[in-house]
C-alpha cells in the first residue's frame, strides 16, 4: 500500500484496522508495513512456549508497554464494521466522514421574526411560515410573511426581520425598527459545507458531538474500527462473590471491577467467568476463547496453584512478555494464544492488577482499536515518593492545580489509594524527589474520554 495522508471514500473500502492505525499514529501517512520492525523486548520467548524454571529476565516497563502495542499490530488482520450511530459512540472512524448533503441543505431562517422582500413597510400575508414544512411561495417586493427559526425561506426573501426588531402599525403594515441589511438572519444553503466535503478524516474518535455532526449530515451508520472483544477469566478458590470475608476466604475485588475498567479502555467485554484454581477448566477456557484478548487474574507466579503458566506452555502460546519491572504488578505476563488472539495474565493483588491493565492491556487494547497513543506529560510531585531500588513503581496520585499528590494505601493489594486518584506517577528506580517531573498515566473516568468509553 502506498503511502497517503489523506483516504477518499472509495480508499478507505480496501483499508483494515492496521492501515487505520497507521493512519492515526503516522502524520505523514506511512503504514505499519512500511516501518522496520522494532526489536524483541529483552527476556521475551518469541517461538518458543514457556518452560518452567526456564531462565528469564523481567521486562523494563516501558518496554513491555511498547511491546504489547506491537503484538496487537502483528495479529491477523481484522475486518471493519459499518455501525450504526447508537452503538457507534466511542469507535475509531475507518473512513472519512463525508457529507451527504449541504448544510443546511435549503437557505433557512436563523431567527423567529419575518422574512421580508424589498424594502419596507411590508404588508404581512395571514399564514406564516413554520419549520418542517414544503417550500413557501416566493415573496413579492413589499411583502413580508412571518416565519419561525428553521423554516425555510421563500424564494426571493431580502432578509429576516427578528420579532424584537419590527412592529406593525395600525394598518397592519410592518415597520423595521433598526437598519436591515441584505441577507440577514438567513442560514445561506451550504453554509457549513457542501456535499461531498471531507468533515472528519480516518482516525477521528467517535464522540457526541461527531454523532451529532454525522446525522446532520445524513449518516444512519458509520464505518468504524470494531471493539476489541475481551474474555475475562478470574481465578482462585479463595474468592467469595457476596458477603463480607470469612474462613480464609476473601472478596473478589477483581470481577466487579475489570469488566467497566476494560470498556473504559473501548473493549467490549464478552463474559466475565470465574474458574477457581482449575487447570483443565482455564486450558478448555482459553482454547474455546474467540476473544481478541483474554485477561486472567491471579495464578502467574509459581506457586502450587498457579495454573497460568503451565497452561501456556501446554497449548503452545508464545510468551512476549513474562514478568515486568514494575511495582507493584511484576509477575504479570502477555502472550499470544492464536494468530489473532493474545492473553494477558493480571496478578491476584487488585492494585497490582490495575498496574498490568496499564501496562499491558491499556497499549494492546488501544491499538487493536485504532486509537491514537495519548501525548506523554509530567508533573512536579508535591512530595517525594517512595520508589524501588531497581524497578519502576506506579503510585496513585490526585492532581491539585500543577502538581501531583502522592496517595497513601497503595500497596500491591490496596485499591483505596486508586479508588481516590486522578492518575497514576511512573516513580522511576530509586524514588522522586518533591519537585521532581514525573510522567503521568490518567485513567479514563479522569481524562478527556470521561463517559466515551463507557458504552
Amino acid at each position: 500500500m502506498t503511502a497517503r495522508s489523506v483516504r477518499t471514500g472509495e480508499d478507505a473500502e480496501d483499508l483494515d484496522v492496521e492501515e487505520v492505525l497507521a493512519l492515526v499514529n503516522d502524520p505523514d501517512g506511512r503504514t505499519a508495513g512500511d516501518r522496520a520492525p522494532a526489536p524483541a523486548a529483552s527476556g521475551h520467548h518469541h517461538g518458543t512456549p514457556h518452560r518452567p524454571g526456564a531462565h528469564h529476565r523481567a521486562t523494563p516497563w516501558p518496554e513491555a508497554r511498547e511491546t504489547a502495542a506491537r503484538a496487537a499490530r502483528s495479529g491477523a488482520r481484522r475486518a471493519l464494521v459499518s455501525v450504526p450511530l447508537d452503538a457507534s459512540l466511542g469507535l475509531t472512524l475507518a473512513a472519512p466522514l463525508t457529507a451527504l448533503t449541504d448544510l443546511p441543505s435549503f437557505d433557512t431562517s436563523a431567527m423567529d421574526g419575518w422574512a421580508v422582500a424589498g424594502p419596507g413597510p411590508w404588508d404581512v400575508r395571514d399564514e406564516g411560515v413554520l419549520a418542517g414544512h414544503a417550500e413557501p411561495e416566493a415573496l413579492t417586493d413589499g411583502e413580508a410573511v412571518r416565519i419561525a427559526t428553521g423554516a425555510r425561506i421563500p424564494p426571493d426573501t431580502t432578509a429576516v426581520i427578528r420579532s424584537e426588531h419590527g412592529r406593525t402599525d395600525d394598518k397592519g403594515r410592518l415597520h423595521a425598527t433598526r437598519e436591515m441589511h441584505h441577507g440577514q438572519d438567513i442560514r445561506p444553503r451550504g453554509q457549513e459545507c457542501r456535499s461531498g466535503d471531507q468533515l472528519l478524516p480516518v482516525g477521528a474518535l467517535v464522540t457526541p458531538a461527531v454523532l451529532g455532526l454525522a446525522a446532520a449530515a445524513g449518516y444512519d451508520t458509520v464505518t468504524a474500527v470494531p471493539r476489541p472483544r475481551v474474555h475475562v477469566l478470574v481465578l482462585g478458590d479463595e474468592l467469595l462473590t457476596e458477603g463480607t470475608p470469612h474462613d480464609g476466604l476473601i472478596r473478589d475485588a477483581l470481577g466487579p471491577m475489570l469488566p467497566p475498567w476494560l470498556r473504559a479502555l473501548g473493549a467490549d467485554v464478552i463474559s466475565v467467568r470465574r474458574l477457581g484454581d482449575d487447570e483443565k477448566a482455564l486450558r478448555k477456557a482459553v482454547t474455546g476463547s474467540d476473544a481478541d484478548l483474554i485477561v486472567t487474574t491471579g495464578g502467574t507466579a509459581s506457586g502450587p496453584v498457579d495454573h497460568v503458566h503451565p497452561t501456556l506452555s501446554r497449548i503452545g502460546a508464545e510468551l512476549l512478555v513474562d514478568g515486568v519491572t514494575v511495582r507493584p504488578g511484576h509477575p504479570m505476563l502477555l502472550a499470544r494464544t492464536k494468530a489473532d488472539q493474545h492473553l494477558v495474565g493480571l496478578p491476584g493483588n487488585p492494585l497490582a492488577a490495575v498496574s498490568g491493565l496499564l501496562t499491558l492491556a491499556e497499549p494492546l487494547l488501544r491499538t487493536l482499536a485504532a486509537r491514537p497513543a495519548p501525548e506523554p506529560y509530567t508533573l512536579p510531585i508535591q512530595e517525594a515518593a517512595h520508589g524501588h531500588p531497581h524497578d519502576t513503581r506506579l503510585v496513585p496520585v490526585v492532581l491539585r492545580g500543577d502538581r501531583a499528590v502522592p496517595l497513601h494505601y497503595n500497596g500491591p493489594a490496596m485499591l483505596r489509594g486508586i479508588a481516590a486518584a486522578d492518575a497514576l506517577a511512573v516513580v522511576p528506580p530509586g524514588g522522586a524527589g518533591p519537585g521532581q517531573e514525573l510522567e503521568l498515566l490518567d485513567l479514563p473516568w479522569a481524562s478527556a474520554g470521561i463517559g466515551v468509553c463507557f458504552t
